[in-house]
């Protein structure tokens, strides 16, 4: 049994330590919003937050993560009111929406250490997310749009 913080609710999980996080997610604990995509952390799919910082969970052993803190894309807003679902929403980002969970995960992260970011700062931080539609220009653009929607936030 295993003691884990997900979404900030204290959880046991009876499931081995060497068990990747993102099969205790979706099959343990029915949290399918964290994607399998390639099983080998190069796409993005399953990128959730371990203490604030973007992470690929289909590599990461449920013993890694005792103590520490998991949000999932289900523990970001009840009702897709972060401002970076709002974003991705108002601009029309998904088209298949497979990544999209992952990629929202990215840019939430991105936006915590860099509020501000330009195009290569964006660029750069959602490298790792692979959008087999091809939506990066409207990834790009909602995340300065979730931008405007933080300071806005931090305005009021």
């Amino acid at each position: 049994m295993t003691t884990i913080n997900v979404n900030n609710q204290i959880i046991n999980v009876d499931a081995e330590p060497d068990t990747p996080l993102l099969w205790v997610l979706r099959d343990h604990l029915g949290m399918t919003g964290t994607k399998f995509g390639c099983g080998m952390a190069l796409c993005g799919a399953c990128t959730v937050h371990i203490d604030g910082a973007a992470t690929r969970s289909c590599v990461l052993p449920l013993s890694a993560v005792a103590g520490k803190s998991i949000t999932t894309i289900e523990g970001l807003s009840k009702d897709r009111s972060h401002a970076v679902q709002m974003a991705w929403l108002e601009i029309d980002v998904p088209q298949c929406g497979y990544c999209q969970s992952g990629q929202i995960m990215s840019a939430v992260a991105l936006l915590k250490t860099n509020p501000k970011p330009d195009d290569a700062d964006i660029d750069a931080a959602m490298s790792g997310n692979i959008c087999r539609c091809g939506t990066y220009p409207r990834i790009r653009k909602a995340i300065h749009r979730a931008a405007e929607l933080l300071d806005q936030s931090v305005a009021k």
